[in-house]
């Protein structure tokens, strides 16, 4: 009798950010849908979190718990140092367990939001050499993947790329980076996000209610000495956006991605004094979704807040920090909706938000047909990860399938 397969699934998950939740969501349900006899546990960022949410043991994924604070103090830096050093044995230890590790979606091999090359960077890059070491088949599946400046991070990015037994990408543009950083992609295939593989809510009746998205946004690694412009230009911005909307009577629904954005509602809030403008708590991409498919439409900054106003076919106007906002959009078919997020013109953006409403009939349209065939090659990647990581399963499915014939 076959032993069931060990799977790992590794990332900054249960951490606040709905998005990278939301993939492991996705991945979690492919499992249980097509592996059911795989056991699997998690590396993460939040393990209480994420045992609690899915059921599935965890681990925390440092093992020195001030990781992510700024380390001023000798002896905060030392504990720095140490955990470094020591999560190369952990890491490695973890790995060992598993026949397979899969990392679910996420923009992992990015830098478009601020990233030290020893944080995030150097875990991966741990993980992807304790698999080639130890024969563990890493996957890094659809993921987002974007240029690198920063020669440590480039370099970590590149070799865990090319350290992973497997890699897809979410659009093309990842790819393309990853080629360009010195990865050997002939054989790799693109696919969209993971979560679009998510349940769907149906939109509901029409309310009026114009969703907003916001993000605790100070642009990314190349944009530190700008940082705090680059904020006050967003938020003010945004605020003047929802005064006006307010202003022409409609509701105004704040949505956050992850937790670190509640500062930024709470200064919209306090900026536009109405009871037109309210905030949600969301807990999931689901409970988006449920937001965002009772809404006119949808104007979001966060890319997993873009995805959920698809797939709910609501109308959604994309403020784009990076490269991969644009490419979804553009693969929707909403690719003229996109405003900058560096630099929000609020005339420019009402201008875009009327002109989206005008077509909304017609985009719902687009979005039904589109969301159909990312459904259809989503079915393509997992059979396509089943051939990858489980060869011995994927056989005996063929097998089984064979004999009821």
């Amino acid at each position: 009798m076959r032993t069931a397969t060990r799977v790992g699934v590794f990332g900054l998950l249960g951490s606040g950010n709905l998005g990278n939740d939301g993939s492991l969501e996705a991945v979690l349900g492919y499992l249980r849908a097509e592996h059911p006899e795989a056991v699997v546990d998690a590396l993460c960022g939040g393990p209480e979190a994420v045992t609690a949410r899915f059921g599935i043991p965890a681990t925390r994924l440092h093992w020195n718990r001030a990781e992510y604070r700024t380390a001023s103090r000798a002896g905060a830096i030392a504990a720095k140092g140490l955990g470094k050093l020591v999560d190369v044995f952990r890491t490695a230890a973890w790995v060992r367990r598993h026949d397979v590790v899969i990392v679910p979606g996420m923009g992992v091999l990015e830098a478009t939001l601020p990233l030290r090359p020893w944080g995030f960077p150097y875990s991966l890059f741990l993980l992807c050499a304790s698999g080639r070491l130890l024969r563990t088949r890493v996957a890094l599946v659809s993921v987002g993947a974007a240029e690198i400046r920063n020669r440590p991070t480039r370099a970590l990015v590149r070799w865990s790329g090319r350290l992973a037994a497997y890699r897809s990408y979410r659009d093309a543009q990842s790819r393309d980076a990853m080629r360009a950083m010195g990865v050997d992609t002939a054989r790799d295939e693109v696919y969209p996000d993971l979560a679009f593989a998510l349940p769907t809510t149906s939109a509901a009746m029409s309310s009026g209610t114009v969703c907003v998205g916001v993000m605790d946004f100070h642009g990314g690694n190349d944009d530190r000495a700008r940082a705090d412009e680059i904020y006050r230009r967003y938020l003010d911005g945004t605020i003047r956006f929802v005064r006006a909307l307010v202003e022409e009577g409609r509701p105004v629904r704040l949505l956050t991605g992850d937790d670190c954005d509640a500062s930024v509602v709470a200064a919209i809030l306090d900026a536009v004094d109405s009871a037109l403008v309210t905030a949600a708590e969301p807990a999931s991409l689901a409970d988006l979704m449920n937001e965002m498919a009772a809404a006119d439409a949808v104007v979001a900054v966060r890319y997993h807040n873009l995805i959920c106003a698809l797939k709910t076919g609501t109308p959604v106007l994309a403020l784009c920090y990076a490269a991969k906002s644009d490419a979804l959009m553009d693969r929707m078919g909403l690719g003229a909706y996109c405003h900058p997020a560096r630099a929000v013109d609020a005339d420019r953006l009402l201008e875009q938000f009327r002109d989206l409403e005008k077509h909304s009939a017609e985009l719902r349209h687009t979005l039904t047909e589109r969301n159909r065939a990312a459904a259809q090659q989503l079915a393509r990647q997992f059979a396509a990860l089943t051939a990858a990581l489980f060869p011995a399963t994927d056989h005996a499915h063929a097998h089984a399938h064979r004999e009821a014939r």
